[in-house]
């Protein structure tokens, strides 16, 4: 049995003991997280599908990391179980490495992470709730452009693959005081590909699979009502 399906054996076990009493619980059921999240995504290359331009051994990739601003929104079904989304943009460029390095290949990619996550709160009886989840993700990638070294090789035009993935989530919520204010640290690892297309006008010069794999790190506020 792998993790998911034990979370949501956990998550659902949890929902059917807790479901009574939940309309006695004093907090709500809506909580809303503004965070500052720091994104470090991988960008290595695992497979090379096309290459009409040589590449070298030991070419490699990697993309820079990036602080944005995120909002979550959760939903409580009972004390113990949520369902989270997220909502925010990330921009990466993607640098060479290895026989690459001091390559400028992709700038401007800018990522949303669309997510759900199940989500199981453990109790510890004093306010503060550490949580595990895990869900599906869609990472939406627009606006990308061949950087200075792509374009010096006659790269005219690049696209970045949107793909599905999965995430994997911790983190912990401490209350600030009794109107439902507090503080949220979270951290996702996802498990996620993209595919990189450079082309020479019309034609298909390089195509590689990429690991984007990234730690999604945030903290912030909550307010739950």
């Amino acid at each position: 049995m792998n993790f998911l399906s034990k979370l949501f054996i956990t998550a659902a076990t949890a929902v059917a003991a807790t479901s009574p009493a939940f309309a006695e619980d004093s907090q709500g059921k809506i909580q809303v997280k503004a965070f500052a999240t720091l994104v470090d995504p991988s960008a290595k290359i695992t497979k090379v599908n096309t290459d009409a331009i040589g590449l070298a051994a030991g070419s490699q990739t990697r993309a820079d990391t990036n602080v944005t601003p995120t909002v979550a929104v959760e939903y409580f079904v009972s004390p113990n179980f949520s369902i989270e989304t997220i909502a925010g943009v990330t921009q990466h460029d993607v640098v060479g490495a290895g026989a690459l390095s001091g390559a400028k290949l992709i700038s401007n990619a800018n990522i949303i992470p669309a997510t759900v996550t199940a989500k199981f709160h453990f109790d510890l009886g004093s306010g503060v709730k550490p949580y595990l989840g895990a869900g599906p993700s869609y990472f939406m990638i627009f606006g990308e452009d061949p950087d200075s070294t792509a374009q010096a090789l006659g790269a005219t035009r690049v696209d970045l693959s949107s793909e599905f993935g999965f995430a994997l989530q911790g983190g912990v919520d401490v209350p600030l005081n009794d109107g439902g204010l507090g503080l949220s640290i979270d951290a996702k690892r996802y498990f996620m590909n993209t595919t990189a297309r450079f082309f020479a006008g019309n034609t298909l010069a390089l195509s590689t699979k990429h690991e984007l794999d990234p730690w999604v790190v945030s903290a912030g506020i909550s307010y739950r009502f």
